[in-house]
């Protein structure tokens, strides 16, 4: 998914750029309301984990890899707009050690990866989880679809800012079906890994999942001590 320097024109990647600017500008106003205690150090966690997740890729055949985008399980963990910025701490430091999509293409990597796929990804969880039963396989099954939706969402948003500033000589119908079947694939991993992540922290600290946070809570009441025995009081003789 990540776009490298030179794919598309100038304009089109100025463009990116001031979307992703805007984007960064309107998610560190959100953050405030949802960065706390709790959140702040998950935040920092969830990047690293993105980071260090993105680095390793998984077949999805024919000599074609794919690798974790990471909106959808950064958004539901920490929140939509905390997500953004830390999908942009993890695009920038890849461009800039790595070489891993370029500078010059930073915004558009970023209004992909950070604004469309935690959009679309979150948007999703959301939606299904209002009408899903509000349990813990509810949040993972609405976790795993707006994963699994992200990344062809980007995808296809790639495929639009090609056909207006594409400089590579491909047509524009097969760039849209091989990013679209490849990345239909690439979802499926996504959704898979979501929901696993998910899963685990929601099975030791669900108190950390920001997403979680509409759950129906099961209340077990502690048992009533049995009542002490009536203990006989003999007269004295």
């Amino acid at each position: 998914m990540h776009v490298p320097d030179g794919f598309l024109d100038p304009a089109t990647s100025a463009a990116t750029a001031a979307v992703a600017a805007a984007g960064i500008a309107v998610a560190l106003r959100g953050a405030r309301r949802e960065l706390d205690e709790r959140t702040a150090p998950m935040a920092g966690l969830t990047a690293a984990f993105v980071f260090a997740v993105q680095m390793m890729n998984f077949p999805v055949g024919a000599g074609t890899s794919g690798h974790l985008i990471g909106g959808a399980l950064t958004a539901v963990l920490v929140g939509p707009w905390t997500a953004v910025l830390c999908m942009t701490v993890v695009l920038l430091v890849q461009a800039v050690v790595f070489a891993d999509g370029g500078l010059t293409a930073l915004g558009t990597n970023v209004t992909l990866m950070a604004l469309v796929s935690v959009a679309v990804g979150y948007g999703v969880f959301r939606a299904l989880a209002a009408v899903l039963p509000r349990t813990r396989i509810g949040a993972l099954v609405a976790a795993g679809v707006g994963a699994f939706l992200s990344v062809p969402a980007a995808a296809l948003v790639f495929v639009g800012l090609f056909g207006v500033g594409g400089v590579a000589d491909v047509a524009i119908g097969t760039v849209a079906l091989t990013m679209g079947g490849v990345h239909l694939l690439i979802g499926l991993g996504e959704a898979a890994i979501t929901a696993a992540v998910l899963s685990a922290v929601l099975a030791v600290r669900p108190d950390l999942v920001r997403g979680a946070r509409h759950l129906r809570r099961d209340v077990t009441l502690a048992p009533r001590p049995p009542a002490a025995a009536p203990v006989a009081v003999r007269d004295a003789a």
